[in-house]
């Protein structure tokens, strides 16, 4: 919170007369006004007066007047701030305090005294004695830094009110005693402040006094050694205030005042410091004999912290300024080195995004810590006089970051939003890679403000060209540039392996023999070998691009890597001349392999030109084949900085400081390469034999056919040979599906390889509630080995050693004792999250350890139906002998434990039942008889087993009287009485066969005899929850049958269970003692996403009447069941009783930040009972109980010191931050949803009090005069019903203004976290308590000692979709995701080593990304998709991404057709930045060979090859089109020897398959059979199948190649939140059509009508099957593109919907657009928002827009010579003709559509007359060219298609040229054919839909398929 002195020269008492004033509020304003409270209401430059409005809301309870004085001084210092008012919102703000003023003037009166000045002296002495003189030591840190916050408030105030002279000398001093100790008392975030000043005052926190904060501490605080830093002041004198009286308490104080940091800063990053040293201190020490931070701690951090400083330092070749001192230890210098980094680093705020920036920046500062611990100059000396470094304490922001900021800022304002080219700008990356040259050390120290970094270029250049005006800076060593050549270019090595093996295979299959054989022969082989002519255009090809697309970045870059592309391109020009001519001379001296291997091996220097230019040419990549093999030396030279070796490396690759040395080991090598060597193998074997050979012959046959006369158009090349234009058309496909399927076939291979991974991680091993029974005697044995840490952890080796010794010798109730509390947890957690009821949770939880029972304790739900079954086969067995009995029992372990345990708890229950010794010694002989039989043999004869049952059913009548704890009156004491005499009776008299054996006439009864026997009873037990348990479990071991062994009923909840068990027999790192373990944060970013739904949200009805509540209740039945029971809900008019609940239980089912937050904080939980549970290890364990989900209570006082060790050792280790980026408007915000956000997340914060939230606060300051905002990081947590700042740091500028805004959020927030891990977790993810008790282990992952190079950077974990039951469309969508959150995500990281970071819930190590960019990367628009890129640059940098599928976390996908939708699109446009950046070009040529493979088809290449899927159908039919509109197809036909339709059609089918989903649906079929067996796998399929999932995925693959090729040709990409939720609503048909109109319908369109000309004119698929399949697959597309959004849209077949669509349709298509109206309001507004990528593109861009167009002109010139009324002529005249007629349809047009707006309303029958006139001229037209010119309607119905096609062409190039044409005043026409177009093709769509609307039965078949999963679930659909 922060905090204000006040004014010490305020106005007296008497002005507050001023208060009565006129009103000037209106009575509705009040009303609005009056219940929010006015410390929310404090407008940005008033924010000093928030404490005081604060302190008064606090104190009204207690003295009224008190606050009114309060409010009357925040009114005062309000005026005193703002004088004239002039701030936002300042003059409101102080109208409605004047009137709550006049309020309480009147209404309050002094309580203490009888006027205010002495009401406030006696109230600030009373506060004083009470709060803080007395008890201050018993009350807590938080408690008395408010009690200081409010003592400085009352004497500011009481300064104000009493005149100086009547203040007393003891409140004065009690007011300087407040002002000293309140800078002490600040409010904390983990770790009092007081407590590391070593002050003695208020109750130490128990964190306060762990061993390892206490060592970090006292080394921090070491600093009585050092000088005292010089203290500097501005020449105004504004930060030299109080700096005489600064205090320096710790090494970061010290740098404090000798660099100039912010005080929240250093606050923030001392804690962050003390954290990190303590975490890495204690590990694997004793904590009772740690006492000192040993100096290898330090080193551990130091050494992580400054890896990439010191490996920057290396690349420039300077020294790091890093040095040791003789005179200090070294460890204190170590400590001030690592917090002078930390310091700037949490500083930095845009530039952490600019690692090498801060490495520069430190390298500086660390230089002058070293002068200064000399004691030299601390003015770093450059060559020149320099100025102080820094003057106050944000001199530090105002001279070293506010600059570097600016320009950061600047270049971000070029790109205008993103729509400007990226080489027109200089992002993140750009500014960075500045400092990986030493150019960058022109900037001098201080940084010279005149240097070229600083100076930018002007939008807009001075007319005063005298005005020096900086050039615009070029780009850093890449430019992104828009085209898809960077595909080339980043993975150039592939394209040439796939082009260079395709010009072999068709050399081979040419060649006469057609085989493999052909190598060896001579002129084949001679053939081949002229692949390397195409590997040199290749090569030069390259080299070229490399020029062209890096033309504007050779302004930054160094003269030799200028050379370097001069010369690659002078060599390569050479290398294409040099075998073009060697080839040409040795084509009369063929040969073949063998002769030519023994050639060389005889002659060598008898061989011809063209071999040694071979040999020659091919030598860099032998000797880049030999280092692949040996990737350690490879990754050596590549990391070295000897120039000898830079020189050699000079021509390889160009000198970069990423990138180097990324091989892996050459085991993992060898398990890649073997993956790509089969797959390739296989693909092209497949390609040869499938897709080239059988072409051959036929294409051979076709090039030597003469058909000009054939032919039915005219030709406009009539003297080609070889009928080169039918050889394409049909070769084009195959091409096109060679370059492609190599992604079907990774997708087959990963299939089968993850399976194989999967199932040897034993994935899947227990998957059922059956094999969890089989298996759940092993379970604690597991879990011990895996989740409980080994008693000895220091000595390194043994552990795992010691764990499998525990697990096989250890006493089995050890173990169980163990797992209980664990599982009793989960069990819990299960039944708070309503997944089972009471009765499943009693069942399901393991009863504690009992030391009284002999044998395991199972869960109730294991033993159900045991005892009734040992009862019966007791009962029938008559007659024989006790072994039979006993053995039937044994073979059963379940039953034989329930036995033991069921007579063990009866006889406990009943001794500690009864009071009287006489009674519990007739139990004790009992016992005695039954233990004597059993021994003796003769149990079966000395008990009758046929009266057992009898004996039960009274045992559960008793065990039903204890349970009922509600009645204690003494008919129940009474009844329960009854019931055990009536059990001792049957025992004597039914059950034992000699009753004489119990003499209970000879028992002395010592007690009262007038009680009867068994009379005297302990009813006080009922009240011991343990003896509860006990009465309970006994109770559910009787009666509980066989329907207990298909609970947990819920499938979520077994799931979880299954899943869990199941981990525990995988392979995971031992779990370490929490106190080992590493620590970690979890980091949430958010913006305006739901946080808790609202009530009359959930109450709303849609247009069907249908409210999320309902759907929720009809989805989640059982669910919502369980939550009725445990909230006592009993109907629907209770609901408005338990509000809250209700809205937290919706929420907690949807994807809101409650349900993550929630999720997340299941962390600390696991913690705090893991650690728990490790200290109370070896005593007696009781069973917490939680009242409601927060509090714990313990019986025993020393299991509270246990808790209270615990949550500290909680604190240390755990640390969640929400950056909830706009948290601080919402909190002054008026709008009602922004004050609901603030609410819940306040309230957030109160439920879970160790949350933390980081806001952006933006103020409005005054500066030299002038009212800017000021922005500031501000750190809040939840205390007192309020939220208390704990840091605010001052910023340089907007942070989230610059880059992308989510990455910008939680680069702001980053430095709040704690620990040496970080967990990126995302708003739609939730988390479960059991894999929080595993989140250790994973950690465990970052030490694991490995055989690889490094260990991990990244830890991947796998993901579970929960929203796949919410509707069959989401259930698709969640498989496959799935399918890609694990078997995806697993081949990737082995044995492909190409896992990124896809998102969230991966683990980063926190200090190797700290220093190396952060956790992802945030430049405007390239980085759109920035989680991946951090994943990238973690690679880049040398860091390694692991996967690990022990470990789950929760996640939730959009789950409406429109939402998944938006996300694709993202996703694609995310990809398609992706392609042009630096990153991915990096990485593909970084990488070797196969695992560039492995990276270009896990990324970018599935999007390319998506793109080529669709690209093939369209090569493919207009190819046909092509053959057949010429006549090329019948002429081919008409020969029978021509057979070239096979391959080409099976080579069709393989991309069909691929289209129809194969990709997505092999893995998703192999991971559910791998979790859930196969059989279930197939009925999964064959449903999805049936829910129309291929047409969901298939319509999808539309969306992703729309967006994906347009990103890369266009721009224009941007972030689109899908705002996920619960879709029960029916989208509108214009919705439908405004979002894929141009995406799937216009494409779609296209392909229908190539299909039916086609079809019409083709001939060449009338007699085969294949065809049909390879048409049929392409008429599916068509219709999944067309329909898939109005199948997958609620009612979207119910007629009156229908209806009202196209009301809605009609209404929006007429409507005029404008400024300020909506795109879902007017097609006009639409439209334009459609082009707005072409208003951006370049020039190259329309070039290719127009290019594309061209293709529909194609329809019109084949269907003009294909009509009857040319009568077969082929001139040129005919389709000049055809344009005359279009171009007088457009005029004719035009001019009605002018004399319509100019004469229709004028002269009306003029306009009528006219339209008549052109009516029956055109009718006569028509009767002319049918009688006369032999026009038939087959040609009327072709020519509306060519003239509509040719339409749609010009209409392309018209929105292309919109510019041009908006000049010549054309663009209103173009916008009309446009609109008449949507018209018609919306007509189209519109049809089928009405037709399908007239039969009920296709709506309520729709309801069915959307909500199949609701309606297995029990629900009815059509409630839905």
């Amino acid at each position: 919170m922060a905090s204000s002195s006040g004014s010490k020269e305020g106005p007296s008492r008497t002005g507050s007369r001023r208060v009565s004033r006129q009103p000037t509020m209106e009575a509705k304003e009040k009303e609005i006004l009056e219940p929010i409270d006015i410390a929310q209401m404090v407008p940005s430059s008033l924010a000093p007066i928030v404490p005081i409005l604060r302190v008064a809301n606090d104190l009204e309870p207690s003295n009224p007047r008190i606050a009114y004085l309060c409010r009357f001084h925040a009114f005062e210092k309000a005026h005193l701030l703002d004088p004239l008012a002039s701030g936002r919102g300042v003059r409101q703000f102080q109208t409605f305090l004047l009137h709550r003023l006049e309020r309480d003037e009147s209404e309050t009166h002094p309580i203490l005294t009888t006027s205010d000045s002495r009401e406030i002296i006696k109230f600030y002495e009373l506060f004083y004695r009470e709060r803080i003189k007395e008890g201050a030591i018993q009350r807590k840190p938080e408690d008395m830094a408010k009690n200081y916050q409010i003592a400085s408030v009352l004497y500011d105030v009481l300064e104000t009110v009493v005149p100086p002279e009547k203040i007393d000398a003891e409140v004065k001093r009690q007011a300087r005693e407040v002002k000293r100790e309140k800078e002490h008392f600040v409010h904390y975030n983990v770790l009092p402040i007081y407590g590391l000043h070593g002050l003695g005052v208020g109750v130490t926190p128990t964190i306060m006094t762990l061993p390892e904060i206490k060592a970090a501490v006292s080394a921090l605080c070491m600093v009585n050694n050092l000088r005292m830093p010089r203290i500097r002041s501005t020449a105004s004198g504004e930060h030299n205030v109080d700096d005489g009286d600064k205090p320096i308490h710790d090494l970061l104080d010290w740098l404090s005042l000798e660099f100039g940091f912010q005080k929240g800063n250093v606050a923030n990053q001392r804690e962050h410091l003390i954290l990190l040293l303590a975490n890495i201190g204690i590990r694997n020490r004793h904590p009772e004999s740690y006492t000192e931070l040993q100096e290898d701690a330090v080193k551990v951090l130091m050494n992580k912290i400054f890896k990439n400083y010191n490996s920057w330092c290396a690349y420039l070749h300077c020294s790091p300024n890093i040095k040791p001192l003789a005179d200090i230890d070294i460890r204190q210098v170590n400590l001030l080195y690592i917090g002078l980094y930390l310091l700037i680093w949490g500083e930095a705020s845009n530039i952490r995004f600019m690692p090498e920036c801060i490495c520069y920046i430190f390298h500086h500062m660390a230089g002058h810590l070293y002068n200064a611990l000399c004691g030299k100059d601390t003015q770093l000396v450059t060559g020149e006089n320099n100025l102080p470094i820094h003057e106050g304490d944000e001199s530090f922001l105002r001279e070293v970051v506010t600059p570097i900021y600016q320009v950061i800022q600047k270049e971000a304002q070029r790109n205008k939003g993103g729509t400007v080219k990226h080489s027109k700008w200089r992002n993140y990356d750009d500014l960075n890679e500045y400092f990986w040259s030493k150019d960058c050390f022109k900037l001098g120290w201080p940084m010279n403000r005149n240097a070229d970094f600083f100076v930018h270029t002007e939008e807009e250049r001075p007319r005063n060209k005298s005005v020096l005006c900086g050039r615009r800076k070029p780009k850093t060593n890449f430019v992104e540039v828009r085209t898809f050549w960077h595909l080339f270019r980043s993975f150039d090595r592939m394209w040439v392996f796939f082009i260079l093996a395709f010009q072999a295979m068709i050399i081979v299959a040419w060649s006469p023999s057609g085989t493999l054989a052909a190598f060896f022969d001579e002129h084949a082989f001679k053939n081949v070998l002229s692949i390397l002519i195409t590997a040199a255009l290749l090569n030069f090809l390259q080299a070229t691009l490399d020029i062209v697309l890096s033309w504007k970045a050779w302004g930054s870059m160094q003269y030799t890597q200028i050379v370097r592309y001069i010369l690659k391109f002078v060599v390569a020009a050479v290398w294409v001349i040099v075998m073009h001519v060697g080839y040409s001379r040795s084509v009369q001296n063929p040969t073949g392999l063998v002769r030519f291997s023994s050639s060389w091996a005889t002659s060598w220097q008898s061989q011809p030109f063209y071999s040694f230019a071979i040999v020659i040419y091919l030598m860099p990549n032998l000797v880049a084949a030999l280092l692949f093999m040996v990737p350690p030396l490879r990754r050596t030279v590549e990391r070295s900085n000897w120039h000898v070796v830079l020189l050699l490396l000079w021509w390889a690759q160009p000198k970069l400081y990423v990138g180097r040395g990324m091989h892996e080991d050459f085991f993992s090598l060898m398990k890649y390469t073997l993956f790509w060597v089969v797959l390739l193998l296989c693909k092209l074997a497949f390609s040869y034999y499938v897709e080239i050979l059988p072409l051959i012959e036929p294409t051979k046959l076709i090039m030597g056919m003469e058909v000009s006369t054939s032919r039915e158009w005219h030709e406009f090349f009539p003297n080609l040979k070889n009928n080169i234009g039918g050889v394409v058309s049909i070769w084009a496909p195959i091409v096109l599906v060679y370059f492609m399927d190599t992604q079907l076939w990774y997708a087959i291979f990963s299939t089968i390889f993850g399976g194989i991974i999967g199932a040897f991680s034993r994935l899947g091993e227990i998957r059922t509630l059956a094999m969890l029974r089989s298996r759940f005697d092993s379970v604690p044995t597991a879990f011990c080995k895996h989740l409980v840490p080994s008693k000895d952890t220091d000595k390194k080796g043994q552990s795992r050693k010691k764990r499998i010794h525990m697990a096989d010798t250890a006493d089995e109730h050890a173990k169980n004792a163990k797992f209980s509390p664990v599982w009793n947890e989960f069990i819990d957690s299960l039944r708070i999250e309503d997944y089972i009821s009471n009765t499943e949770k009693d069942l399901l939880r393991a009863p504690y350890s009992w030391n009284a029972i002999s044998v395991m304790r199972w869960p109730s739900f294991l033993l159900a139906s045991k005892i009734p079954i040992a009862l019966d086969m007791a009962k029938d067995l008559r007659g024989k002998e006790d072994a039979d009995l006993f053995r039937k029992i044994k073979s059963d372990d379940y039953m034989h434990a329930a036995v033991i345990e069921c007579y063990e708890t009866l006889k406990e229950i009943l001794l500690n039942l009864l009071i009287d010794e006489g009674d519990t010694k007739v139990i004790n002989q009992i016992h005695d008889e039954v233990i004597a039989s059993i021994t003796e043999k003769r149990f079966l004869t000395s008990f009758r087993m046929s009266n057992l049952p009898q004996l039960s059913s009274k045992l559960e009548k008793l065990l039903v009287l204890l349970k009922n704890d509600e009645d204690r009156e003494e008919q129940h004491k009474k009844n329960i009485v009854y019931i055990l005499q009536d059990i001792m009776e049957i025992i004597k008299e039914d059950v034992m066969t000699d009753r004489n054996r119990i003499h209970l006439q000879e028992v002395e009864r010592t007690d009262d005899k007038t009680d009867p026997m068994f009379g005297n009873i302990n009813l006080n037990l009922m009240e011991d929850g343990f003896w509860m348990e006990k009465v309970v479990r006994l109770h559910l071991l009787l009666t509980v049958k066989e329907s207990a062994i298909n609970i947990p009923t819920n499938l979520e909840a077994r799931r979880r269970i299954t899943f869990f068990i199941n981990s525990l027999f995988m392979n995971m790192p031992d779990a370490p003692k929490v106190r080992d373990m590493l620590s970690f944060s979890v980091l949430t970013p958010y913006y305006r996403e739901e946080v808790l739904y609202p009530m009359d949200e959930l109450n709303k009805l849609n247009e069907d009447g249908i409210s999320v509540l309902f759907y929720l209740q009809k989805i989640y039945t059982d669910e919502w069941a369980n939550f009725c029971e445990r909230t006592g809900l009993s109907d629907e008019t209770d609901i408005d009783q338990h509000t809250d609940e209700v809205c937290h239980w919706v929420s907690y089912r949807g994807q809101t930040l409650s349900r993550t937050v929630r999720g997340m904080m299941y962390y600390r939980q696991a913690l705090e009972v893991q650690c728990f549970l490790e200290a109370a290890e070896g005593t007696t364990i009781y069973c917490p109980y939680r009242n409601g989900e927060q509090e714990i209570h313990y019986q025993d006082e020393h299991q509270n010191e246990f808790w209270a060790h615990s949550q500290a050792v909680a604190d240390m280790k755990f640390t969640y931050v929400v950056s909830c980026q706009i948290y601080g408007k919402q909190k002054k915000s008026f709008d009602s949803q922004d004050q609901s956000s603030y609410k819940n997340i306040l309230n957030l914060m109160l439920r879970y009090p160790s949350l933390r939230v980081a806001y952006i606060d933006e103020r409005e300051e005054l500066m030299n005069g002038k009212s800017e905002i000021i922005y500031y990081s501000v750190l809040v947590k939840g205390h007192d019903q309020l939220d208390e700042e704990i840091y605010r740091i001052k910023l340089p500028g907007p942070p989230a203004a610059i880059g992308e805004g989510k990455h910008e959020n939680q680069n702001h927030a980053i430095i709040f976290t704690r620990g040496e891990a970080l967990q990126t977790i995302d708003m739609n993810q939730d988390n479960y308590l059991e894999e929080a008790f595993k989140m250790r282990n994973v950690l465990q992952e970052f030490l694991k000692p490995r055989h690889t190079r490094q260990r991990p950077t990244i830890l991947g974990l796998r993901e579970h979709i929960f929203t796949g039951s919410v509707s069959s469309l989401g259930w698709s969508v969640s498989s496959q995701e799935t399918s890609f959150v694990t078997i995806g995500q697993r081949i990737r990281a082995n044995p492909l080593k190409v896992r990124f970071h896809y998102g969230h819930p991966d683990v980063f190590d926190k200090i190797f990304h700290m220093t190396r960019g952060g956790i992802s990367k945030a430049s405007k628009v390239i980085n759109l998709s920035g989680d991946i890129f951090s994943g990238f640059n973690s690679t880049l940098r040398g860091g390694t991404i692991t996967h690990h599928e022990y470990m789950q976390v929760g996640k939730g996908c959009d789950i409406g057709m429109n939402q998944i939708s938006l996300f694709e699109a993202k996703v694609a446009n995310g990809n398609g930045e992706q392609t042009l950046s630096r990153d991915v070009y990096r990485l593909g040529r970084r990488f070797d060979f196969y695992r560039m493979l492995s990276f270009y088809f896990t990324t970018v290449g599935f999007y390319f090859s998506s793109m080529v899927t669709v690209l093939t159908v369209y090569v493919f039919l207009y190819g046909r089109l092509y053959l057949v509109m010429s006549g090329l197809e019948r002429a081919m036909l008409e020969d029978p020897s021509i057979q070239q339709t096979k391959s080409l059609e099976t080579a069709l089918a393989s991309q069909s398959v691929f289209q129809l989903g194969l990709s997505i649906v092999l893995p998703m079929v192999m991971e559910i059979g791998l979790e859930r067996g196969f059989r279930t796998a197939l009925v999964d399929f064959i449903v999805m199948q049936l829910q129309l999932a291929s047409v969901f995925f298939t319509f999808q693959l539309g969306t992703r190649v729309h967006y994906y090729g347009r990103r890369i040709l266009h721009g224009g990409a941007k972030y689109r939140a899908t705002g996920p939720g619960f879709v029960v609503y029916h989208a509108k048909f214009a919705e439908n059509y405004r979002m894929y109109s141009r995406s799937h319908f216009i494409k779609g369109l296209e392909l229908m009508v190539l299909l039916v000309v086609y079809e019409v004119y083709g001939h060449s698929y009338r007699r085969s099957s294949m065809a049909l399949f390879v048409t049929f697959s392409m008429w599916f597309l068509v219709a999944s593109w067309f329909f898939a959004p109005f199948v997958f849209n609620p009612s979207g077949f119910e007629w009156q919907k229908t209806v009202d669509d196209w009301t809605d349709w009609k209404r929006w298509l007429g409507n005029r657009g404008g400024i300020g109206i909506a795109a879902d309001l007017s097609w006009e507004s639409w439209w334009d928002g459609e082009l707005e990528h072409l208003k951006h593109t370049d020039i190259r861009g329309r070039v290719l827009e127009i290019i594309l167009a061209l293709r529909f002109l194609m329809y019109q010139y084949g269907i003009v010579y294909h009509l009857n009324i040319t009568h077969h002529t082929k001139s040129m005249l005919v389709y000049g003709l055809s344009w005359l007629v279009i171009v007088t349809v457009i005029v004719v047009l035009k001019m009605v559509s002018i004399f319509g707006r100019r004469l229709g309303s004028n002269f009306p029958l003029m306009f009528r007359v006219s339209i008549w006139i052109l009516f029956l001229g055109f009718v006569s037209t028509m009767i002319v060219l049918f009688v006369f010119c032999g026009l038939t309607i087959s040609d009327v119905l072709a020519s509306i298609i060519g003239l509509l096609s040719a339409g749609w062409s010009l209409l392309l190039i018209g929105q292309a040229c919109r510019p041009l044409l908006r000049k010549v005043g054309l663009s209103d026409s173009i916008k009309g054919l446009a609109r008449g177009y949507d018209n018609v093709m919306g007509l189209i769509i519109f049809i089928p839909i009405v037709i399908l609307s007239c039969f009920p039965f296709v709506s309520e078949f729709q309801k069915r398929l959307l909500f199949n999963q609701a309606f297995s679930r029990s629900s009815d659909p059509s409630d839905l």
